[in-house]
């Protein structure tokens, strides 16, 4: 007997592997008489490969431990070389510069590779590549095109083996133009040539026409055969499932090409060599010949030979029924029977199905397959309607019909059929298989959800004033809410009165972008607003060339707006309003840029008479402004507090300054040219020149370079008006006084009667509107003082009886104007009616619309938000009677413009309100169905999923008794009496089905029942929902632990117990295996069984194996205490023989 070796249980789960099959079989029944079977230490562990020297060199050896691929690296390097006569570039000087290296720069960047360039002895230019293959040979491809001269040339090759050098997508030119660096243009199919152009080096030259001579050497040696053969006969030469064809090619190696049933084309291609070729057309024409068979059109049954053909009329509708998915029923008679079954074309009108084949097979494919075919499309074909709203139609089919593609393509055994547009028409058809369409309509269904939920539409009512703060410079803003939010914002148009941003998405999708531009409005009406000191002289550089500089700044830091002074006031301050964070943020980027153009900016200095300055400003800095743009400089003026008042600075380049300093310098002589000049003015006009301490003289000096204006002393008839100052000056000052003689000479006054009481709103707040009129129309207005209401109604009432303080008055005549109510406009008279029309137009108007009084409270909402956004909204006054009054009136004050928009909207909202109300009324109705407390689980469903479903598809609350009510079996339902009805039917109808169930017991092994449960119960649920049963296991515990209920409906707990007793059989065939293989392995300690250890240990041999090293050795087996043979890392060990043989490092 030889001697063994006992493995533990710890080394065996290790060592398994080693083990061939029939080596595991054998030790479950080893013994002391089957030690000869038992594997050796070396069959089971094989010793790891030893370097040997031998003759031959290194040999591999035969084992798992010589399989390992050795790792390649992915870089690769390739040395090209350019001769002198080739290269592009031949300046030697400039090696290293110039276009040749960065040429080597952009081809390094394209492709990736790395590129060392050095000068060889014959002034040719060595240049290595390293990096990835494709990298390298892309690299290699750009140095010759773009460092190498071209040469070209041509080479002829018959035209049909052209598409063999192009090869499938082109790759294999591709691939000839990296291997050999070259460009290879192939004529166009339509051109007769046959001339293939290279272009490239010499070298490449040569290797390109060799590899396309070669190409068209390796076609010639191939050869081409078309057959013609009727098309009835290609399902015989194919086979079913393409079986005989592939065959033949696997016989013959020749390529044969059958045109598919939906080609109308006879002809089949075999392509090869030459042998193979005719190997394959004298087999498919040996199937020719034997199911050759006569054709006679008038004749339904035809036969010559053993060859015969039936026609069958079936109804158009069941020829894809005939067919099968994808022709598999076609191809399954053909492989069964070896009938050839031919169905009409789609398009064709024909109901006729020819049968083709062996006469004792026809009856057979005809009676077995056809007759099922047909019986079964007509049991389960099932044709429905849909409704779909036409809206959603276009949505549906897609733009070129790709959307409806995907889905007929997702069920392609279903025919959808949409109405035509012109009809009006929201339903759509679907035809097909029962099942199939029930998915088809299912998923429709749910597209057309999403679509529905795509489709909410939500206004929002936004300040004019803020909708290009919500567009954004360039649309930015909007632009972004959209992107972010997924949604559709329409905003009205410019001209357009309206306030509403319409927005249409996902509700809340829609709400978020609501949300978002209600933040910006809110944003907005909070601006903060701080005031930053920089130098007057730098802010033209931080303006910009036509604002763009600070216009960056703006966009940068949020769209703040920053605004500088009127260009020459001297003032310091700039603003900047906006956000808090983006205000802050542009103050700093205001003062940094301040500070550096501070330091880099150029100034110089001339001197003016403080009276010439307002003349080189010009009228509204016409004048400077020219002078900034022609030069770029900017020019200060000193301001009054300064105290040199002739100092003007310059600031900008020092090109600028020079030249805004020359112009600045030419104006400032003219000016010193001193004329004298006069003119003539009515005497009557002159106080209007002299009034007010000569406030009229003074603006006019002030503007036109100081000119000095002498009018002739008061008293005095003279009309002579002297003009003194500098030419320019007084030509146009004097220019100016008859622009003012001409407006007093038309100056008409008219009055504009309006109650006193509307005063106030005509003005406007702090008098804008006011102030609007005066400078559109150019008038002046007048207002009279107000009057005392409490003094003026005691004077009317004495004044009705015509006395006042005993004395007796004429009565006042009602028809003349109040003091109190009449406005003063002065002008040109086609001014001032102009005015007077725009300050009726802003009297208000009020106006009575009719609400029902029941309503009132939902128009006034919730402390008064509903009217106060319709007064915001149309800029109108509502008022409404009081609750005690039960009046139905409500009052619309406002601008007549405004007031028709404000009345729409109100009877709007009575519209809203009103239909509110019905639908309330309709909604109550109410219902109530009996039904046993013991369904009630089943109804509501596993986390309530099933009455939530109803709840949602019928829009109903459904109410279940409390556990106190008297009547445990009544259900309430409440909604729209329709939908409430159909809940009720939807609820019914489970009851019934639940009265329909039946409970049946069955008996499964309880080893199983894990299995079948799975994980976290994920399987026994998909068996529930696939089944539509109930499932009940034991608990632990119980009497009977194999017992499994079973409930459902009878059809669908039969099918479920079959599923069930399948599954018992196949689980228990892996617990017996897993039962068989617990004999190999050794049990877990337990508590009980520590005591008893050694012996259990005694008791189990282990995994066992002959030979092994320390049974044929004195030596015993090694311990794995022992530090000496299980070192520790780090630890110094004496190193000894063992037979384990020498240890490897």
């Amino acid at each position: 007997m030889s001697s063994v070796a006992v493995l533990t249980q710890e080394s065996f789960n290790e060592h398994r592997n080693g083990l061939l099959p029939e080596q595991i079989s054998s030790v479950g029944s080893s013994g002391n008489d089957d030690d000869d079977v038992l594997p050796t230490y070396k069959e089971a562990f094989p010793p790891l490969p030893e370097k040997a020297a031998t003759p031959e060199g290194r040999q591999e050896l035969d084992n798992a431990w010589t399989k390992i691929r050795p790792l390649k690296s992915s870089i690769i390097t390739q040395v090209f070389h350019v001769p002198l006569e080739e290269r592009k570039y031949k300046d030697i000087n400039q090696f290293g510069e110039g276009d040749q290296a960065k040429i080597c720069v952009d081809i390094m960047q394209k492709t990736g590779a790395h590129l060392e360039l050095s000068m060889a002895k014959d002034q040719g230019l060595s240049i290595m590549v390293s990096g990835k293959l494709d990298a390298v040979m892309k690299a290699r491809k750009e140095i010759v095109s773009r460092l190498q001269t071209q040469a070209s040339a041509t080479v002829a090759i018959p035209k049909e083996h052209h598409r063999f050098v192009i090869g499938k997508n082109g790759e294999k030119l591709q691939e000839l133009e990296l291997k050999t660096a070259t460009k290879i243009q192939i004529p166009r199919p339509e051109d007769p040539s046959n001339h293939i152009k290279i272009s490239g080096t010499k070298e490449g030259l040569e290797k390109a026409k060799h590899e396309i001579l070669l190409i068209s050497a390796e076609q010639d040696k191939r050869a081409v055969e078309r057959v013609n053969i009727d098309k009835v006969y290609h399902p015989f030469i194919t086979g079913a499932y393409n079986k005989f064809v592939a065959e033949m090619m696997q016989e013959t190696g020749a390529r044969i090409n059958v045109p598919p049933p939906s080609v109308l084309k006879t002809e089949i291609v075999i392509t090869g060599e030459k042998e193979q070729v005719a190997q394959a057309v004298a087999m498919i024409k040996k199937i020719y010949e034997e199911k050759r068979f006569d054709i006679c059109e008038p004749l339904f049954l035809v036969q010559k030979k053993n060859a015969t053909t039936i026609a069958v009329e079936v109804k158009k509708s069941q020829h894809k029924y005939v067919i099968g998915p994808r022709g598999n029923t076609l191809q399954e008679i053909l492989e069964k029977t070896g009938v050839s079954v031919e169905i009409p074309p789609p398009d064709s009108s024909s109901e006729t199905v020819i049968l083709r084949g062996e006469p004792d097979r026809l009856g057979q494919a005809l009676t077995e397959y056809l007759n099922l075919r047909l019986l079964f499309s007509q049991e389960n074909e099932r044709t429905k309607d849909m409704i779909i709203e036409q809206r959603f139609h276009r949505a549906i089919i897609g733009q070129k019909g790709e959307k409806i593609k995907e889905v007929r393509d997702k069920f392609p055994e279903v025919i959808i059929n949409f109405p035509d547009p012109a009809q009006k028409s929201d339903i759509v058809q679907l035809r097909g298989p029962r099942t199939e369409v029930e998915k088809c309509s299912k998923f429709m269904q749910k597209m057309v959800a999403e679509m529905v939920e795509n489709s909410y539409s939500v206004s929002v009512p936004i300040f004019k004033q803020f909708h290009k703060n919500i567009i954004g410079k360039g649309g930015a803003n909007i632009k972004k809410i959209r992107e972010e939010t997924n949604t559709k914002i329409d905003l009205p148009a410019e001209n357009s009165n309206s306030e509403m941003i319409v927005i249409t998405g996902k509700k809340a999708n829609c709400e978020a972008a609501r949300n978002r531009i209600l933040a910006i409005q809110k944003e907005l009406a909070n601006i903060t607003e701080i005031e930053v000191s920089i130098p007057s002289k730098l802010h033209n550089s931080l303006i910009g060339s036509k604002g763009r500089f600070v216009r960056s700044i703006m966009e940068e830091c949020g769209g703040v707006h920053i605004h500088f002074p009127t260009e020459g006031s001297g003032i310091d301050t700039v603003t900047i309003r906006g956000p808090v964070e983006d205000v802050e943020k542009a103050k700093r980027q205001l003062l940094s840029v301040a500070e550096e153009k501070q330091t880099k900016s150029h100034t110089a200095e001339l001197r003016a008479k403080p009276e010439y300055h307002k003349f080189l400003i010009g009228k509204g800095g016409g004048n400077i402004k020219k002078v900034r743009d022609s030069t770029g400089a900017r020019i200060i003026f000193p301001t009054a507090d300064d105290k040199d008042q002739e100092l003007i600075t310059v600031v900008g380049t020092e090109e600028a300054v020079r030249e805004a300093q020359k112009e600045l310098e030419t104006l400032i002589k003219s000016l010193d040219n001193v004329v004298e000049d006069g003119m003539t003015v009515d005497p009557k006009h002159h106080r209007y020149f002299v009034a007010r301490r000569g406030q009229v003289l003074r603006d006019i000096a002030d503007e036109y370079g100081g000119v000095m204006v002498s009018f002739p002393r008061t008293g005095s008839q003279s009309d002579k008006v002297t003009l003194k100052g500098a030419k320019d000056c007084v030509e146009a000052a004097k220019k100016r006084m008859l622009e003012i003689i001409e407006d007093l000479e038309a100056q008409v006054t008219m009055e504009c009667v309006i109650a006193q009481k509307f005063h106030r709103s005509i003005m406007g707040p702090k008098g804008l509107r006011i102030q609007q009129i005066t400078r559109e129309h150019n008038v002046q207005i007048k207002f009279p003082e107000r009057e005392d209401v409490q003094a003026s109604t005691a004077e009317t009432t004495a004044q009705e009886n015509g006395e006042t303080n005993g004395e007796v008055k004429d009565a006042a005549d009602p028809a003349t104007p109040r003091k109190c109510d009449v406005i003063v406009l002065s002008g040109r008279k086609e001014r001032c009616e102009a005015a007077v029309e725009a300050l009726k137009a802003l009297v208000p108007v009020t106006i009575e619309v009719e609400v029902p009084f029941e309503l009132h409270r939902y128009i006034i909402g919730q402390k008064g938000s509903g009217i106060r956004k319709m007064m915001d909204e149309y800029e109108v006054n509502i008022q409404v009677p009081a609750p005690e009054l039960h009046s139905d009136i409500i009052a619309i004050t406002g601008l007549a413009c405004h007031l028709d928009r404000a009345k729409e909207g109100l009877l709007e909202r009575v519209k809203e309100l009103q239909a509110e109300q019905e639908d309330r009324a309709l909604r109550s109705f109410k219902l109530t169905i009996t039904v046993d407390p013991k369904y009630h689980p089943k109804i509501i469903g596993r986390k309530g999923a099933i009455i939530t479903q109803i709840r949602n598809e019928h829009d109903v609350n459904i109410q279940f008794p409390e556990k106190n009510d008297e009547n445990q079996d009544q259900i309430t339902i409440t909604g729209y009496e329709q939908k409430a009805i159909a809940a009720r039917n939807a609820i019914q109808a489970i009851v019934d089905d639940l009265e329909e169930m039946i409970s049946e017991d069955i008996t499964l092994d309880s080893r199983v029942h894990a299995r079948i449960i799975g994980a976290r119960g994920k399987g026994i649920r998909k068996i529930m929902d696939e089944f539509k049963v109930d499932l009940k296991f034991p608990q632990n515990g119980a009497a009977d632990p194999n017992l499994v209920t079973v409930m459902g409906r009878p059809e669908d707990v039969d099918e479920a117990i079959d599923h069930l007793l399948n599954l018992e059989e196949e689980y228990l065939a892996d617990v017996v295996e897993n039962e068989s293989k617990q004999a190999y392995m050794k049990p877990r300690a337990t508590a009980s069984s520590v005591s008893a250890g050694e012996e259990q240990r005694s008791s189990s041999k282990g995994f066992v194996v002959r030979e092994a090293p320390w049974t044929t050795s004195t030596e015993k087996a090694p311990d794995m205490s022992s530090s000496e043979d299980f070192p520790s890392f780090g630890a110094s060990v004496t190193p000894k023989t063992s037979p384990w043989g020498p240890k490897r490092f």
